[in-house]
């Protein structure tokens, strides 16, 4: 089901002091309390990309009720600053409709119906945006066919004295998100940690081509500095030497390689008229081969400070062997490059859990402090697992490659928590939402738009940025990932905010 409506919570009010929460929204779209003596209304619908928090008068025959209609884009939690909305009213076939350009201040818009038939209609929110469009349905709307009917119908509901009031404007001015209760599969997880290491596969360690002395083409050469693929990290010279000297060894491979290359066309010739024998020819053509590729081999490279020493593709530098100004010897290693483009992790777990580390159905690891992500969600995979144990590393490790970037440095320590055996379906939070106080622990629920609930939870597995929720939660609910102890403090505040204010 594309929508899903959450909550939908009527309040009503004929004249409401500032503690109330059900207000409406005056002409500027400030809160105001009148409403002509009908009864307010307020619904609060989640779709995929949106929340809708729309306050209106009943919907009376006749007369004019202005919607309040707040926005916000789930994905960061703020307002909708540019855009239009469209509301329709309809009864079968027939409807009305009214739009507005743009909001009357960020996130909220204020149109306008006054509906011409009583019954049931339903009502049609259409959002337009440079970036996205949505659509939110709210069936059964009643309209009433006079005010008095409304005020019978409605009545008047009981305040929740645990609802908590926090505006949407304040939310929207700081780093708030909400997140739906999800049911999903969750698994028994053995808590741990990781090192992080470069995959063998993504650095690879450039040697000396010939022996002399190394000379950095830049004066600063540094681990961690970016390289490009192809950039001349240094060059080797063998100038001065009288053994092993890459110059006189070009020179002499060159001449060869001439000298080759003429008998070959000389003997080619002389094949082609059938004046020497094949087997004669093929030995001419191998030497002419072999002594081609030589030349090829040393003078590619090279230049008049030596043999340069080039990067085999986009990365940084991993660690530097070589010194500026010193010696190397031909295969000596002079430099090591990493592209990074994915990591090696290494888990230790205890040998107690060597039953189930044969199951291994996924783990979660942290590419950045605070921050969590799952192996097979990134497509990574597990590589292997130790068999054995000693003396000097009691402990089995898990070898697992990441495809992600990882902002922790080699060598550095991140969380793990490895899944295993056979899932159960659950109900599951972002662990942001937790609040602890002695050991107990809560959650804010969003009640509707501006009214929220702190609730006690009863936890249960933990996996990765997820944890399982198995008392206090049902399935849909809206509760508070980020901001959750500023919903907390206006509740200890003593004092609901006022709702005079403009938008």
């Amino acid at each position: 089901m594309r929508y899903i409506m959450v909550l939908l919570s009527l309040m009503v009010f004929s004249c409401q002091s500032a503690e109330d929460h059900g207000h409406s929204h005056d002409e500027e779209g400030g809160h105001s309390h009148a409403n002509d003596g009908k009864p307010a209304i307020d619904y609060t619908i989640w779709t995929d990309q949106t929340e809708l928090f729309v306050e209106f008068p009943a919907l009376v025959v006749g007369e004019t009720s202005r919607f309040a209609a707040h926005f916000t884009i789930l994905d960061g939690h703020q307002p909708v600053r540019k855009g239009s909305v469209s509301v329709s009213l309809i009864k079968g076939d027939k409807g009305i409709r009214h739009s507005v350009d743009a909001p009357s201040s960020p996130g909220i818009f204020g149109p306008s119906l006054q509906p011409k038939e009583a019954g049931i209609h339903q009502l049609v929110f259409e959002l337009k945006t440079p970036s996205y469009s949505d659509r939110i349905v709210l069936k059964e709307i009643q309209v009433f066919a006079t005010a008095e009917e409304a005020e019978k119908a409605l009545g008047k509901e009981e305040e929740n004295g645990n609802v908590i009031t926090f505006l949407k404007e304040q939310a929207w001015k700081m780093e708030f998100q909400t997140a739906a209760v999800l049911k999903k599969a969750v698994y028994q997880t053995i808590p741990t940690s990781g090192v992080w290491k470069v995959a063998p596969s993504d650095y690879q360690t450039l040697v000396a081509p010939a022996t002399g002395r190394i000379n950095f083409s830049s004066g600063v050469l540094t681990e961690g500095s970016l390289v490009k693929k192809g950039q001349v990290l240094m060059t080797v010279s063998s100038v001065g030497l009288t053994s092993n000297n890459l110059g006189a060894e070009i020179q002499k491979a060159k001449a060869d390689y001439k000298q080759a290359k003429a008998e070959y066309e000389r003997k080619k010739e002389l094949y082609h008229s059938k004046i020497v024998p094949k087997a004669e020819f093929e030995q001419v053509e191998q030497r002419y081969q072999v002594a081609k590729t030589n030349y090829q081999t040393l003078s590619k490279g090279y230049s008049a400070g030596g043999k340069q020493i080039t990067t085999p593709f986009d990365g940084f530098i991993k660690s530097i062997q070589a010194v500026n100004g010193g010696f190397a010897s031909q295969g000596s290693p002079l430099v090591t490059v990493t592209s990074q483009k994915s990591s090696l992790l290494e888990i230790q777990v205890s040998p107690i859990y060597n039953a189930e580390l044969q199951n291994i159905q996924n783990i979660w690891y942290q590419p950045k402090a605070g921050s969590w992500s799952s192996l097979n969600e990134k497509r990574g995979k597990i590589l292997s697992v130790s068999k054995e144990v000693e003396a000097n590393k009691p402990l089995i490790s898990v070898f697992a490659e990441v495809n992600e970037g990882v902002e922790m440095p080699e060598g550095s320590f991140t969380e793990a928590q490895l899944a295993v055996g056979t899932s159960s379906e659950s109900l599951v939070v972002p662990a942001s939402c937790l609040m602890e106080d002695y050991g107990n622990y809560s959650v804010i629920v969003q009640i509707s738009g501006e009214s929220f609930e702190r609730r006690n939870v009863t936890l249960g597995k933990r996996n990765g940025s997820e944890v399982e929720i198995t008392k206090g939660l049902s399935l849909g609910e809206v509760v508070v990932s980020k901001g959750a102890y500023q919903v907390k403090m206006a509740s200890m505040s003593g004092q609901a905010p006022a709702h005079g204010h403009a938008h």
